[in-house]
């Protein structure tokens, strides 16, 4: 894990251990999206694979 924001990644999650917390940034330097339906048809459809909670 990157401890500093990875400017490639905004995220307004901050419940999310990864949060870079003084900024809306990820601080992971990747994460994985993931789909809860077999054919994601809109944004409904993915999440976050990487959230962890605070």
């Amino acid at each position: 894990m990157n401890n500093g924001k990875n400017s490639s990644i905004g995220c307004i999650v901050n419940e999310c251990r990864f949060h870079a917390k003084d900024t809306n940034y990820c601080t992971l330097d990747k994460i994985e999206v993931t789909k809860h339906e077999a054919m994601a048809k809109d944004v409904q459809c993915t999440d976050c694979g990487s959230f962890k909670k605070e």
